[in-house]
């Protein structure tokens, strides 16, 4: 059995035993040694996709005669280690706070080479973008615009600022992740005008260099139209301004959102195609709204690190119910769940799953995935064929985890977050400890 490709990394196969491997390492190995929940990282294939970004959207660009910048989106998941591998495959950073931020200089990222984002930047995060030196700051509210030349001027500098602009587009796989519509607490309105007036704002404020605008539609978008009607409009935005001002701003960001596969059968957004058609359409747009073409910039993160990751479990209980319909499932409990993995609770978003430490020859049955936390609703994968021999003990693995699992995963009912493993070569690096119960009482002020 050969696991399916669009789901799992590139290096991920089956060994004449039919356990997994991946990077050349068994899987099973990794288990034993690093212990389950395991999240385990595909080197390689983390950095080709980097690197596959870089050299698609370089080229798109390049055949209009202009430049584009990768930044690498660290809410995707981060270590110091991953951020040294940004650093070395010529990709930027985009950090979200004080802690992304450290994390990305731990891992050698130069200051100039990463932005700052954030809806609600505080005081500190703010004067650690000034200590460090950052590249761009993105503004996000017209009180944030004060904040940052008051800063700016005790400081005797200027700002690189861009603006996060909300262009009215809709999309996203959820609700929760689609982050250009009107009602909601990200950036300012191209519609209401807030967006015209902040960079009003800031090209007038001395100790603020306005380098561009910014904007973010959505993630798990799998289609390029809304990317294209959202450059069109920031496009449109800085024709608009130019004319209002005298002033072309020199850089535009695209954002990130890139979708990719999660199960058997289901495609994510192809990278050539999506880099040129965005490349064409702002070709197009340009064309329509006059001006020079500025430097563009996009934030892939899940797209690069999702499809390099998986997430190992052992199985525990496993137990079979009557449905309405006079069907079965059996359930299948795992020694993880809605604190390894919190998108399935919070989304509603779909996995597979598949046996990684042997082969089985068993029939298959309709299977649920769960967790062993202390709600109905903590499913990781709802329905998936597996064995019907798969019992206590079986190692179960979950692709295109490599995004945003252990950077949401949390310590609910006391369970210790998972260690994250980068393997290439038949070789292991630890990239994050496992928690531990030490750690848990460490945290706790006793009585």
């Amino acid at each position: 059995m050969t696991p399916e490709a669009s789901v799992w990394s590139a290096s991920t196969t089956r060994g004449e035993d039919g356990g997994l491997e991946v990077g050349g390492c068994e899987v099973a190995a990794l288990a034993a040694e690093f212990e389950t929940p395991l999240y385990v990282v595909d080197e390689v294939d983390l950095r080709a996709r980097a690197t596959a970004f870089r050299t698609a959207f370089g080229e798109a660009f390049a055949r209009h005669g202009a430049k584009v910048d990768v930044y690498y989106a660290a809410k995707a998941f981060l270590s110091s280690r991953v951020a040294s591998w940004m650093k070395k495959d010529g990709l930027g950073i985009d950090v979200s706070s004080a802690g992304e931020l450290e994390l990305a200089l731990r891992g050698g990222m130069p200051p100039k080479r990463i932005t700052l984002h954030g809806n609600n930047k505080s005081d500190a995060e703010i004067n650690q973008a000034f200590d460090v030196g950052v590249g761009h700051i993105v503004v996000d509210s017209l009180e944030e615009i004060e904040v940052l030349t008051e800063e700016a001027e005790r400081r005797s500098v200027v700002a690189p600022i861009l603006v996060r602009v909300t262009t009215g587009v809709h999309a996203g796989g959820h609700e929760y992740i689609a982050t250009a519509h009107e009602d909601q607490k990200f950036g300012l309105s191209l519609a209401s005008g807030a967006a015209m007036e902040a960079l009003r704002r800031c090209h007038e404020a001395p100790p603020l260099n306005l380098l561009g605008i910014h904007t973010h539609i959505g993630s798990q978008i799998l289609s390029i139209e809304a990317f294209r009607e959202s450059a069109e409009r920031m496009l449109r935005l800085r024709a608009d301004f130019a004319v209002s001002s005298g002033f072309e701003m020199p850089e535009v960001d695209l954002g990130g959102g890139y979708g990719i596969a999660y199960t058997p059968g289901a495609e994510g957004l192809p990278l050539e195609e999506a880099a040129r058609g965005i490349a064409e359409a702002v070709a197009a747009a340009l064309a329509t709204s006059g001006g020079s073409w500025p430097r563009f910039s996009i934030e892939p993160g899940r797209a690069i690190v999702g499809p390099a990751g998986m997430t190992v479990y052992t199985v525990g209980v496993t137990k079979t119910v009557t449905l309405e319909d006079g069907g079965e499932r059996r359930y299948i409990a795992v020694d993880g769940g809605m604190s390894d993995n919190m998108r399935p609770f919070t989304y509603g978003a779909e996995y597979t799953a598949t046996i990684v430490s042997r082969m089985s020859d068993a029939p298959s049955v309709r299977s649920r995935v769960v967790g062993k936390h202390c709600e109905s609703g903590d499913i990781l994968v709802r329905d998936v064929d597996l064995p019907s021999d798969v019992g206590r003990g079986d190692l179960l693995a979950i692709p295109a985890t490599g995004a945003y699992g252990r950077v949401m995963a949390n310590n609910y009912n006391a369970l210790p977050r998972p260690a994250v493993v980068a393997v290439k070569n038949g070789k292991t690096q630890l990239l994050i400890r496992r928690d531990t119960v030490e750690d848990l009482l460490a945290w706790d002020v006793a009585p």
